[in-house]
């Protein structure tokens, strides 16, 4: 793979429906620690909930701020679901309305 993708929610609003392919890491969660075993040259892609929230915009910066290539997917996962991509389920169980982030 090209690059990382990650979830930057929370680890409940992942397990309710990520894109596909994605890992999760919560945005607090972006430190040059949890970061170590990835080479700098790394290219990561962040997505949070959708264009109503900033998780992805400040998961980017931080990302940037580490010395990591970062791309933020527009959109996020509102931009996902209105493109008609469907999501991974972790855990199977009923979604309720509005994929919320948690971050």
């Amino acid at each position: 793979m090209d690059f990382i993708l990650v979830d930057v929610r929370g680890p409940r609003a992942f397990e309710r429906g990520h894109v596909p392919g994605a890992i999760n890491i919560p945005g607090r969660l972006l430190t040059a620690q949890s970061l170590a075993h990835y080479p700098k040259t790394s290219l990561f892609v962040v997505y949070c909930a959708g264009p109503h929230c900033n998780g992805a915009n400040k998961a980017a910066v931080k990302l940037a701020a580490l010395d990591y290539p970062v791309k933020e997917m527009i959109g996020g996962v509102t931009g996902w679901l209105d493109e008609g991509f469907a999501l991974n389920v972790a855990v199977p169980r009923v979604v309720t309305p509005g994929i919320g982030c948690e971050c």
